[in-house]
């Protein structure tokens, strides 16, 4: 079977037209324009009219249209100019080894510097010959879809390679968020999973679980909607989830990763799975419990591919100023974390990815841990909100001080501290750039003035960001991104990595008061001169520089 599709926006009437035949229909130029359009269609084909493809522009979904190169007669309207929708390419699966060649994506993303952290041969599922046709979308899809899959291994060994059908749990899937908003459901400390000793011991290793074709082929069709729903914005765009998403994989790589950097010896180094790691026994007890539970991780790697789903380009306080829908749904607090939870939370939810959620969780209370994880990492990224940064603050004076008096368990100990961790980790990654090498930081610094240099040109910003904007990273770096770094040190789980990040933040902050200032007056002329030049500019199409 094939489609004609044709799509123009506008006012309609509806109505059921009465006799024997009757029926609900459209009325009106809007559809009668689309009906006309059908004659110059292809098939399995969506064509849209040029109304379409501005509301689609608008909403940061430039990327979806191809110009038709010669204009369509439409009867009773002339010459009109339309546009295909780009068809979404999914990679077929063709072979086993692309460790050569998607190294290149590993160290496009996970560019801090550092040793490589790449998925081994063969998890990609795609040819060599596949690799070199794809987007760099893509092949960042090919790059997560690896991570995860690994991720779903050690789930899967971590319940003794059971994987059933979670069909009983679909009653409790749709209740899920029904009850309140997203942010209403943030708690200070998530119960993760305990494991015995013995169990951590005689676990399965990973490398012996076979996910199958079908769960990677819905993995890999969620992450390619996800990456489709991230809208076109200089900063806040599918590449920086995934430059996320590698910070995630590398501080939770240097608690596995251990050595006498952070207190754990090598004589403590056992095999597990594919490659030597430290024992989990003794992992589980440095980390909080965060490296023996893989729901855990994959949870948080998770959350840092979704972190900024349908990310608008503007900050909370101007959505909460225009006083939008999403605004009022989400009660004027942390609407764009909310919103990014939302929409890949029901996409997880839909009946086509149910294989690949029962590889996530097999049962209610795994369910709504992974849930909460998602929940409480997302919203960490929130770091404007006051109340919320306080809040965070006490939490961690509590969890983290040595004078904390507070009486609690062990276990509820352990966690408060474990969510915390999550919460850092992730705000840490959130501005990884931040921590890295001064050319990376530069580079998503001149993409993050950008778009709030777009967004005050299109009238959504009070101020012109040029004019604080040397200052404003200073403090930045002062008052947030270097107490982060010392953050990290002082909870003892990342080793190297938070000595690492916090040198890294000292001497960009250096760097930046000898050079900011010239810097800010580059991006401002670069701007202008690329906006004469074709009338915009896209710095998502831009890599990571090496």
């Amino acid at each position: 079977m094939t489609v004609f599709s044709q799509l123009r926006s506008g006012q309609v009437t509806a109505g059921v037209l009465r006799g024997e035949r009757s029926r609900f229909q459209l009325f009106g130029d809007t559809m009668n324009t689309a009906s006309r359009m059908e004659s110059s269609g292809e098939r399995d084909r969506i064509q849209v009219t040029q109304v379409t493809a501005d509301l689609l522009t608008e909403a940061g979904y430039a990327r979806w249209l191809i110009p038709r190169s010669t204009k369509i007669h439409v009867k009773g309207k002339g010459e009109m100019q339309t546009y295909w929708v780009r068809k979404a390419k999914v990679p077929v699966l063709k072979g086993s080894d692309l460790k050569s060649e998607m190294s290149t994506v590993d160290e496009t993303i996970d560019s801090d510097g550092g040793e490589s952290t790449g998925a081994s041969s063969g998890e990609y599922g795609l040819g060599s010959e596949g690799i070199h046709t794809l987007t760099k979308t893509e092949r960042l899809v090919e790059w997560d879809v690896a991570l995860l899959t690994s991720l779903l291994q050690q789930i899967i060994a971590s319940r003794g390679g059971v994987v059933k059908h979670i069909k009983p749990l679909s009653a409790e899937e749709r209740t899920i968020g029904i009850n309140g908003t997203v942010l209403e459901e943030f708690t200070p400390i998530i119960p993760l999973k305990r494991f015995e000793a013995q169990d951590l011991q005689q676990r399965q290793r990973p490398s012996s679980i076979e996910v199958g074709d079908k769960v990677k082929c819905q993995l890999r069709g969620y992450l390619s909607n996800v990456a489709s729903m991230y809208k076109d914005n200089p900063f806040h765009n599918f590449e920086h989830a995934n430059h996320v998403t590698a910070s995630v994989k590398k501080l939770l790589t240097r608690i596995v990763n251990t050595d006498e950097t952070n207190g754990l010896a090598k004589g403590n180094i056992k095999p597990t799975g594919k490659s030597s790691g430290a024992n989990l026994v003794d992992l589980a007890g440095h980390s909080y419990g965060i490296t023996s539970d893989p729901l855990t991780q994959f949870s948080v790697v998770f959350s840092a591919l979704i972190h900024d789903v349908d990310h608008p380009g503007v900050p909370n306080s101007q959505l909460v100023k225009e006083n939008t829908r999403s605004a009022q749904i989400y009660k004027m607090k942390s609407v764009a974390e909310q919103n990014s939870v939302e929409l890949a939370w029901d996409m997880l939810m839909q009946d086509e990815y149910e294989d690949l959620r029962a590889c996530i969780y097999q049962t209610k209370e795994d369910l709504h841990r992974f849930r909460q994880l998602v929940v409480n990492t997302v919203m960490a990224t929130d770091i404007v909100d006051k109340e919320l940064q306080t809040l965070r603050k006490a939490r961690w004076e509590t969890a983290f001080s040595e004078n904390s008096a507070l009486p609690e368990s062990e276990t509820d100990r352990e966690n408060r501290k474990a969510t915390i961790v999550i919460e850092h980790l992730i705000q840490a990654s959130d501005v990884a750039h931040t921590m890295q090498h001064w050319h990376i930081f530069e580079s998503w610094n001149e993409k993050f003035f950008v778009e709030c240099y777009q967004a005050y040109q299109q009238g959504r910003a009070d101020s012109d960001p040029s004019e604080d904007w040397y200052k404003g990273e200073i403090g930045f770096f002062d008052y947030y991104v270097i107490p982060l770094a010392k953050k990290l040190q002082s909870c003892g789980v990342f080793g190297v990595s938070s000595d690492e990040y916090l040198n890294y933040a000292k001497s960009n902050r250096d760097e930046w008061v000898r050079e900011g200032q010239s810097l800010v007056k580059e991006y401002l002329a670069k701007y202008h001169r690329q906006q004469d030049h074709d009338g915009k500019i896209s710095y998502t199409s831009y890599p990571t520089p090496r």
